[in-house]
Parts: C-alpha cells; sequence; structure tokens
C-alpha cells in the first residue's frame, strides 16, 4: 500500500512538473505569434499602431509609440522565454524574463478590461486583424489564464526534455489539452478557420477604409497619377458593390478637378483602377501627356518612383462621348472607371 501511494504521489508531481514546463513554449508562441501578426497588420496599413487595441487608451500623437513598445516587448520576451528555458540561460536571467512575462499579462488583462467599459467597439489587438471582435469575456478569461501559466513558471528549474516516447506522452497530451482551451477561449481561431476554408462574396466582405487606403498607396496607379493630386488626404470615400472609391482633390489646366480611385474590396493585392474627372460638371479629363517636371515631383515632393504615363485608352474617348447631365461626380466616377 505505501509502495502504491508512492507510485501515485511520484506520478502527481511528475504530472504538475509535466504542466509547469509546457507553459513555457506555449507563452513562447502566444507572445511570438501575437507579435508577429501585429508587425503584419503594421506593415500592411503602414501604421504602427494600426489594429492594436490597447494602443487606444493612449493619446493620438502616442499611439505609434505605444505599439512600437508593446511589439517589442512580446518579441522580447517570447524569444527570452525560449532562450532561458534551458541550462544556458538558467538562473537570473530566466527568473527575470518569466516575471517580466508575469506581468506583461497582468498588465494586459488590466488594460483589457479598461479598454472594454471605455471602447466596447473595437477588439483587442492580440494578434493583428485576426483580433478584430470586441473584447469578450472569453478573451479575458485567456489573458487572465496566460497570467496564471506565467506566474506557475517564475520558479521552474531549466526544462529538460523527454528521452522517451513513454516520458513525452504525458506533455503532448497536456499541451493538445491545453490547446484545445485557449483554441476555445480564443475568437481568432475561427476568424482563421473562416478565412482559409471560405471566402464571402465581395459585396458582403468587410474591409475598412484604412485597408483600401494602403492598398491603394501600394498601387501603380497611385504611383503613376499622384503628382496630380492637390492634397494627399481624401475628400470623399464611398462604396459600391464590390469597390471602394476615394476621391482626391486635383487641378488640371487651372480648373478643379477630382482624381478617383477604384480599389477592389480583396485582402491580397487587389484591382486598382483610377479616373480624372471635372469637379464641376463631372467630365472625364484625359491624362495629361507631356509633363516635363512630373518626374521631377514624383521624386522630389512625393518621393514616389518616376512612372511612364498610361496609353490612350479608346475606352475613355467613348466614356468622353456621353452626354453629361447627371448631377455630381460619384456616378460619373463610378461608371467611368
Amino acid at each position: 500500500m505505501r509502495a502504491a501511494s508512492t507510485r501515485r504521489s511520484r506520478s502527481a508531481a511528475d504530472m504538475l512538473t509535466a504542466l509547469r514546463d509546457i507553459q513555457i513554449p506555449l507563452l513562447a508562441a502566444m507572445l511570438l505569434g501575437g507579435s508577429l501578426a501585429k508587425l503584419a497588420r503594421a506593415i500592411g496599413r503602414r501604421s504602427v499602431s494600426a489594429g492594436l487595441g490597447p494602443t487606444a487608451l493612449f493619446p493620438l500623437r502616442l499611439r505609434p509609440w505605444a505599439g512600437a513598445m508593446l511589439f517589442a516587448v512580446e518579441f522580447g520576451m517570447g524569444f527570452g522565454l525560449i532562450a532561458t528555458a534551458g541550462s544556458f540561460g538558467s538562473g537570473a536571467p530566466a527568473t527575470l524574463v518569466r516575471v517580466g512575462t508575469c506581468l506583461l499579462f497582468v498588465v494586459a488583462t488590466c488594460a483589457l478590461i479598461e479598454l472594454r467599459s471605455i471602447r466596447p467597439d473595437i477588439g483587442c489587438g492580440c494578434f493583428g486583424e485576426f483580433s478584430a471582435s470586441p473584447i469578450t469575456g472569453r478573451i479575458l478569461a485567456r489573458s487572465i489564464l496566460l497570467a496564471v501559466a506565467a506566474l506557475a513558471t517564475v520558479t521552474a528549474p531549466s526544462i529538460v526534455l523527454p528521452k522517451t516516447a513513454d516520458a513525452a506522452t504525458p506533455f503532448l497530451i497536456m499541451l493538445l489539452a491545453e490547446l484545445v482551451l485557449f483554441g476555445f477561449l480564443s475568437p481568432e481561431v475561427g476568424e482563421v478557420l473562416v478565412r482559409v476554408g471560405y471566402s464571402a462574396p465581395c459585396e458582403r466582405r468587410v474591409m475598412s477604409a484604412e485597408q483600401s487606403i494602403a492598398a491603394l498607396h501600394r498601387s501603380a496607379q497611385w504611383r503613376k497619377h499622384s503628382a496630380l493630386l492637390a492634397d494627399r488626404r481624401p475628400h470623399d470615400i464611398w462604396r459600391e458593390l464590390c469597390w471602394r472609391y476615394i476621391a482626391y482633390p486635383s487641378r488640371y489646366d487651372g480648373r478643379a478637378a477630382e482624381l478617383v480611385f477604384a480599389v477592389y474590396l480583396q485582402h491580397r493585392r487587389p484591382a486598382v483602377l483610377s479616373v480624372l474627372v471635372d469637379a464641376a460638371t463631372g467630365a472625364v479629363i484625359p491624362w495629361p501627356v507631356g509633363r516635363p517636371a512630373d518626374w521631377w515631383l514624383r521624386l522630389s515632393h512625393l518621393g514616389l518612383p518616376a512612372a511612364s504615363q498610361p496609353e490612350h485608352d479608346p475606352w475613355l474617348d467613348d466614356q468622353r462621348a456621353e452626354p453629361r447631365d447627371r448631377p455630381g461626380t460619384r456616378l460619373t466616377a463610378s461608371s467611368a472607371v
């Protein structure tokens, strides 16, 4: 009886040790995955603070710094957990990194609670664009569990990898169970599955104006025609079915004009079209040809590479031949594009 009790106690101790050890790779994966997802969204939107929920608690001028700091801390802590998991970084460095990770998740939990009360309409930004849904109790529970997991690793010794399949089985079982738990608490899993296995019709796709503007700025149409802009801030944005139209003020031959871009609602490499219309009449204006200072304007003023003028398009001649008795430029620009 005493021997059986000793074996049960030893088995329970081994399970607890295995449960504690798997928290370090799990926390490292969460931190590195979250930081890289934030970086990908920041690159896609050309904004450091884009999509980072906690940055909404800061003033506007401090949000880029807060976003960059959050990315640096998450990436540093995730890399530090991996570097100090073995005997190489054991001791004070490992304890410092694990305490910092615990404090990070505690502060993140408090920030999410505050953000939920102030801005219930935005997401937590934990995993970039996949965390756009509003903060719920599941997200808060996940953050609390991660803080508890980080706290459990503070006094843990160096991780020793199992050398046999029998010794690795408890690790794998508990790791899978914990992944299932965190998957249940993560609405991002559903978003990933939807994007991988299902493509919504373009008429029902949800894309913000910021995403469309970022895609426009990466397009060849922007590089060709941005020298014609009178102001780099759009003065009108609207959506029609699968396209988002972005109108910028422009001038041509001393007349007020509008440079209208049409961006297809697609996440990767959307099609972009453009047209120049008269602001007063809505008539389509032919693209200017033979502007000798065009290349200098692109390089010195806009910092963009020079591009040749588009070839003559007979379709635009047909559009210019149509009567222009329709008021406004929205309908004209949409049909011309």
